[in-house]
Parts: structure tokens; sequence; C-alpha cells
């Protein structure tokens, strides 16, 4: 008996780094998640500013304001369409969302900026 609890102590021992190199190594790999995530939210919001610049006929508001715009765009989308009663489900129904939803943002921003 006395062989067999030895065993499982060693075991034990042996065990922890190798337990504390999977904590770092989810930590690592959590922190790059975050960074992919981030680059395709941007990828998309640009993506998704570009096609409702083109829609509403606009001359492009350069990169950064596309992608604020195409980010706004899919938070507007993401609440007001759902409210609305309206789902368009999968990927290609959230990107046409999103797109309406920054045809609306652009159409909230060129109304403010001609009433001031």
């Amino acid at each position: 008996m006395m062989h067999q609890s030895t065993a499982v102590l060693a075991a034990m021992i042996i065990a922890t780094p190798t337990l504390a190199q999977d904590e770092g190594a989810q930590a690592v790999g959590a922190a790059l998640g975050g960074i992919i995530g981030l680059i395709i939210i941007i990828i998309t919001g640009a993506l998704v500013g570009w096609l409702a610049s083109l829609i509403v006929k606009g001359s492009g508001s350069g990169f950064w304001a596309d992608v604020l715009i195409g980010i706004g765009g899919s938070i507007i989308a993401g609440y007001l369409l759902p409210l609305l009663g309206v789902s368009l489900g999968g990927a290609a129904g959230s990107l046409i969302a999103a797109v309406i939803g920054a045809v609306i943002l652009i159409l909230i921003v060129r109304a403010v900026r001609k009433s001031s």
C-alpha cells in the first residue's frame, strides 16, 4: 500500500509544472484569440462600412471612418432589427443586417451634418 501512495505522490509532483505550463499556454492562446478577433472586427467593419457607403452613394469617408461606421452599423442592426421582429439568420444574414445598420448610421450622420 505504501508503494502505491508513493507513486501517486510522485505523479502529483511531476504533474504540477505541466499544469502550470497548460495555464500559461491557455493565457497566451486567449490573448492571441482576442487579437485575431479584433482583426476580424476591423476587417468586417471596413467591408460593411465600405459597402454601406457605396449603397448610399457616398464618396467614402476613409478607412477608419468606414470601420467605425461598419461596427456602429452592426451594433445598430443587432439592436434594432430584433426589436422590429426581423431575423436574417446565418453569417450572410448577419452581414446583410450589418450593412443595413451601417446604411442607417450613414443616413443619420448625414442628416445631423446637414442640420448643423
